[in-house]
């Protein structure tokens, strides 16, 4: 069963690998809300300079240090 929604909200969420962080930062661009990704270290570390690329497409995206 596919549920469709016509929207995204912003929340917390945990990248557990590369190309579901890269996945979970491109769905919180596309949320409602703010977006606060834990382990982005991974998409860091396997796409260089993705949020700076982001950023040149417009995106408005933060990295922080984690506690």
């Amino acid at each position: 069963m596919l549920f469709l929604c016509s929207f995204l909200s912003g929340t917390r969420v945990k990248a557990k690998d590369l190309r579901a962080g890269a996945a979970l930062v491109l769905a919180g661009l596309a949320a409602e809300g703010i977006t606060t990704i834990e382990g982005a270290e991974n998409v860091d570390r396997g796409y260089e300079g993705f949020d700076k690329k982001l950023r040149m497409l417009g995106a408005n995206i933060e990295k922080t240090k984690s506690a």
